[in-house]
């Protein structure tokens, strides 16, 4: 059974920075397509960045030139270097496969960022 741990998530003011780190464990992730997805209040989880096992990514517009989502296989991680921080970024940050999210979802970390 494959567990995600997230951490990195703390208050932070608008135009500051956060890394947030996905650990796996219980499955390699290397041939899996990462993605970090956020939550916030009364809305639903939406993808922001995903990266293909080959190190491609992709994201989405909101967060475009500011967000940096990378992978260390070997430590069977996946990062989030988030940038430029802005209100709307405040949500609960979770990691999973994508497109379909195939294993159970961790406790995710939140990223409260003041204005």
């Amino acid at each position: 059974q494959v567990q995600l741990v997230e951490s990195g998530g703390d208050l932070v003011q608008a135009g500051g920075s956060l890394r947030l780190s996905c650990v796996a464990s219980g499955r390699y992730i290397s041939t899996s397509t990462m993605a970090w997805y956020r939550q916030a209040p009364g809305k639903q989880r939406l993808m922001v960045a995903f990266i293909r096992s080959s190190g491609a990514t992709v994201y989405t517009d909101s967060v475009k030139g500011r967000f940096s989502i990378s992978r260390d296989d070997a430590k069977n991680t996946a990062y989030l270097q988030m940038n430029s921080l802005k209100p709307d970024d405040t949500a609960v940050y979770y990691c999973n496969t994508f497109p379909s999210p195939l294993y159970e979802w961790g406790q995710g970390t939140q990223v409260t960022v003041s204005s």
